[in-house]
């Protein structure tokens, strides 16, 4: 019994740190102390758009608090404005109705409140719908500002969660369904049975597995950006800018991947589909191919472990397993180069599929390469620096980086019949 109830309350205080619950207590409170605010303010008996207006300022970054408020202020006044031009010219009819509503809407979209442009008709609706058309627009427009005041004096008080950790756990999770995807693959080798129809709509599976990707990266991405909106203006981080740029690269790397892991799969059902009755490929070079597939997989993971370094304190940890995997990989690879050439000298009707499958796996290899990852991250810090002196930041991203040149396992010549894509050519698709 004291086990349980030791648990439980571990689990409760767990929660009170987790960004949604810290999320509903601020928005909570912030609508409870406008409530009461306006009640001391406001003509109005009732004065719920200051709770409103503070549930739907107290957003889940500051940056997004002070955008939100920004245009909800600004929805409420022009709606506002608009009933009492309104109350001035027509009263309340069928067709001054639909005119104050097209009006508003339209003028909504012109003073750009993006997703309150429903607010500016609302707000006119409410305001000329009741008799002392000037006392109620200016109660209405002083208990959105109170909501507005009170939510960011919430954020600011109430420092808002960092949603780093979410995203980094959704940019892990992708990295395993990638990495599950390869294994897949190699389990499910080329040159082993079912064969035949079967064989083809296995592979057809992993295609359709693949191309699910795309909607995970899109669920990532809309996590990275709640991230990114959660450094920005926030005390709590001296280097969200560094933050913001290793996650988003990262993810860029790991889109690529998938591109290029899917158009792997497509090559690889055109080979079990142009070889339907026989294996695709003979023991050795499945083999090859199986390995290349499973250390590609832990590169992937590793890659995923790397840039999400300031949640999982595993930097060099995570850089130099993907740096040993890599090494490997493209050992592999280069005998599946071998032994391919071989096959395509013995059947070269499918030399393009061959050629196209190792380009697909030296790209996400040349990809996952500490190097490659280092360069484009000192590329996306000089295109921030542009208007503005960041070379402390810059200086403290080479150190974090630590010349991963010397710590690089050598890749060694790579072999010419791979026929490797340019580093600066990303695939459409």
């Amino acid at each position: 019994m004291p086990e349980m109830i030791t648990n439980l309350v571990t689990r409760v205080a767990r929660r009170r740190r987790e960004p949604v619950a810290v999320q509903a207590l601020r928005s909570t409170a912030a609508a409870v102390v406008s409530y009461s605010v306006a009640l001391r303010l406001s003509d109005e008996p009732s004065p719920l758009t200051a709770p409103l207006t503070a549930l739907l300022v107290v957003q889940v970054t500051l940056y997004s608090t002070l955008t939100t408020s920004v245009r909800r202020v600004n929805a409420v006044v022009v709606g506002v404005l608009i009933a009492i031009g309104f109350s001035a010219l027509v009263g309340l009819t069928w067709w001054s109705l639909g005119l104050l509503i097209l009006a508003s809407l339209v003028v909504g979209h012109l003073v750009r409140v993006d997703e309150f442009v429903p607010e500016v008709a609302i707000s006119a609706m409410l305001v000329l719908g009741v008799g002392q058309v000037t006392d109620t627009a200016w109660d209405r427009v002083l208990e959105t500002v109170i909501g507005a005041v009170i939510g960011l004096l919430v954020n600011l008080l109430l420092a808002p969660p960092l949603w780093v950790g979410p995203a980094g756990a959704a940019i892990t999770d992708l990295a395993s369904r990638m990495s599950r995807l390869l294994d897949h693959l190699g389990e499910e080798a080329p040159g082993a049975e079912p064969q035949g129809p079967g064989r083809v709509a296995q592979a057809a599976a992993r295609l359709h597995e693949a191309r699910r990707l795309d909607n995970d990266i899109a669920q990532v991405d809309a996590a990275l950006r709640q991230a990114e909106d959660s450094l920005r203006l926030n005390p709590r981080v001296k280097e969200g800018l560094l933050f913001r740029l290793v996650l988003r690269t990262g993810l860029d790397t790991l889109e690529i991947c998938a591109v290029v892991l899917r158009v792997a799969c497509r090559t690889l059902t055109d080979l079990a589909r142009a070889r339907p009755d026989g294996p695709l490929f003979d023991a050795g070079t499945t083999a090859a191919l199986q390995q290349v597939l499973r250390h590609t997989a832990i590169a992937v993971e590793s890659f995923a472990q790397l840039i999400t370094a300031q949640v999982s304190a595993n930097a060099e940890q995570a850089e130099a397993r993907l740096a040993g995997e890599l090494a490997v990989a493209r050992e592999h690879r280069d005998r599946l180069a071998d032994l391919l050439l071989a096959a395509t000298r013995a059947r070269p009707e499918h030399w393009q599929l061959h050629g196209a499958l190792l380009a697909e796996i030296d790209r996400v290899l040349d990809e996952l390469d500490v190097e490659t990852r280092s360069q484009r991250l000192m590329e996306e810090l000089d295109q921030h620096a542009r208007n503005r002196p960041t070379d402390s930041l810059r200086g403290r991203l080479s150190t974090r980086l630590r010349a991963p040149r010397a710590r690089t396992v050598s890749r060694g010549p790579r072999s010419p019949r791979g026929g490797s894509p340019p580093t600066g050519a990303e695939p459409s698709g």
